[in-house]
């Protein structure tokens, strides 16, 4: 070859080397054409879509998902301590040093498969000192539970039992068990229960009047699954627990409560009533105590010209106007449409309305389904309020000027509407056994171990809502994965799972006043996480319309690329095959 070459002359070589050079030239080209498409792609699979993916993902911030899985296994332990305390004449020199310190009992209830509770009775014996001997001597029995109140007082949530004689004139003689305003509670031992007795059997005895005791001043399982009627199916057999349950409101951490003076006709009379005093004297008191639960706010107002839904019939045999029990539902709804409300609170809202009838339907009575008279002349509607009619037809005399000037007597009034309020926010006083007494409440419109009750429902209650509102959360976030989960939301789920955690073990512990207020605080915690309004900002956010916004974007620049990447495997794969040939 080499002196084939050698021979040819300088002209016919020329052409030779011209097309030698154009076809490296052609060869590098190419070769740097592949060498751009390949870095283009390994800069847009490398660093582009990384950057796309993490600049366009959905922020989502931990959770605590383990713990809210436990919890939505509702483990309840509810403790409560009592402390019984054997007077003189009740126990015998030997039987005293023989006294336990402590006896604890256990009782376990399985609700649903979900959810159980168990309750835990600790009870302390010893005997009564000398100043509570004194106070033991008091001539009644109201006045003995003042002057034990006055020695020490009793924590939240725990009772104390004083075992008195039979010789004992603090109680009459058909009563066993006297239960106070405060948490104590005097239970009468009979002589021919001592008599030839051993300890054991003494308490054995003592024991089922001690529990009836603690089922009316502390909790009882019927209340306790009463709580929990938003979370669990109530058995048809609790239809009284289901009725109190849907009368009351239900747990919030602040009511309004709002008084209506309602007047049809003014030109029949001019209402004055002191709203404002008999608010504070009859019912601040009871709200002063109800603190601990939630906070309350009361506003008064007067409506003219505000009738009643229903016209009320007239009973001729009696000369009156009645309203029966079935018309009782018509009555609320026209009168609440002048009612208003608060925009600026979402706090429930209690209304009281006191309606004077005009002259020419009064006097007006309230009829049960029974056909006979309301003796307080009013109803009340579960979780909205009550409704008293007041009758002022003894003010109109034959010599009488219209209007007539008519002072309300707030006495009578407040009387009807403290009972409502108590009925309304969920305070029950339970049915005593035979043989008990139970002490009228007071000034305050509360006892002491009423108040227990309710602390006792209403902790279970906000545990049993907050721990619904936690898990159907973390249910809702791990089906749609759309929703945003920023930083305050997890605080705010971090917040209520530890406060449902302390408020658990507070209950276990039977400290109830801590335990309501971590109750409190999970449930506000897990309304504002739930609540939340950035969670709904990609939650209708779906895959086509995702299509629609990246397509005209990523294929213009994807194509080419994606047509570079093929040319090259092709030219890879045709050159392959031409080494292939050339061996051959």
């Amino acid at each position: 070859m080499r002196c084939v070459f050698s021979l040819l002359s300088a002209e016919q070589s020329q052409p030779v080397c011209q097309n030698a050079s154009f076809i490296m030239k052609i060869i590098v080209k190419r070769r740097r054409g592949h060498l751009a498409a390949l870095s283009i792609a390994a800069v847009v699979i490398m660093v582009g879509v990384p950057l796309w993916w993490r600049t366009t993902e959905t922020y989502r911030a931990w959770l605590p998902v383990s713990q809210i899985q436990e919890l939505s296994k509702l483990q309840l332990q509810l403790s409560a301590d009592v402390e019984v305390v054997f007077s003189r004449g009740t126990v015998t020199p030997e039987q005293q040093k023989k006294l336990p310190l402590t006896q604890t009992q256990d009782e376990e209830h399985r609700v649903d498969e979900d959810t159980a509770l168990s309750y835990r009775y600790e009870t302390r014996y010893r005997t009564a000192t000398v100043m509570e001997e004194d106070a033991l001597n008091q001539p009644t029995a109201a006045e003995a539970d003042l002057s034990l109140h006055t020695l020490s007082e009793s924590p939240c949530g725990s009772l104390v039992v004083y075992v008195i004689p039979e010789s004992s004139t603090l109680l009459p003689q058909d009563v066993d068990v006297y239960i106070g305003r405060r948490r104590t509670a005097f239970l009468r031992i009979g002589a021919k229960m001592r008599v030839g007795r051993t300890l054991e059997q003494l308490l054995a005895h003592m024991e089922p009047r001690v529990k009836q005791v603690l089922q009316v001043m502390s909790f009882s399982h019927t209340d306790i699954t009463a709580a929990l009627s938003d979370r669990v199916r109530l058995s048809p057999g609790n239809k009284e627990s289901i009725a109190d349950s849907m009368r009351a409101f239900k747990s919030s951490p602040g009511y309004e409560i709002t008084f209506s003076l309602l007047n049809p006709d003014p030109k029949s009379h001019r209402l004055h009533w002191d709203i404002e005093g008999a608010a504070q004297t009859y019912i601040q008191p009871l709200l002063t105590k109800l603190a601990p639960v939630a906070n309350f706010s009361m506003d008064s107002q007067t409506l003219y010209y505000a009738v009643l839904g229903v016209s009320p019939r007239f009973d001729s045999s009696r000369s009156t106007y009645t309203l029966n029990a079935d018309s009782l539902a018509h009555v609320i709804n026209p009168v609440e449409a002048r009612l208003g409300s608060n925009a600026a609170s979402s706090n429930p809202v209690l209304n009281f309305l006191l309606y004077v009838p005009d002259a020419h339907h009064s006097p007006l009575y309230i009829h049960d389904r029974k056909k006979q008279e309301v003796p307080s002349n009013a109803f009340h509607s579960p979780r909205w309020g009550g409704i008293m009619v007041y009758n002022v037809n003894d003010f109109y005399g034959p010599e009488a000027v219209f209007p007539v000037d008519i002072n309300i007597d707030m006495a009578k009034v407040m009387g009807v509407f403290l009972a409502q309020l108590r009925l309304l926010l969920g305070v029950q006083s339970s049915s005593a056994p035979p043989g008990f007494l139970v002490a009228p409440c007071g000034t305050a419109g509360l006892a002491d171990w009423e108040l227990d009750r309710l602390m006792w429902s209403r902790s279970v209650e906000n545990v049993a809502t907050a721990t619904t509102t936690i898990t159907s959360l973390a249910q809702l976030l791990d089906q749609i994965g759309n929703i945003v989960i920023n930083d305050n939301i997890a605080e705010q789920v971090s917040s209520a799972v530890t406060s449902l955690q302390l408020a658990v073990a507070e209950l276990e512990s039977g400290n109830l006043g801590f335990a309501l207020q971590y109750s409190k605080e999970a449930i506000l915690a897990s309304e504002r996480a739930f609540f939340d309004p950035s969670l709904l900002h990609l939650l209708y956010f779906p895959d086509d319309q995702k299509f629609a916004i990246y397509i005209p974007l990523f294929l213009p620049m994807c194509v080419p690329i994606l047509l570079s990447l093929l040319k090259i495997i092709s030219d890879a794969r045709q050159k392959r095959r031409d080494k292939q040939a050339k061996k051959d």
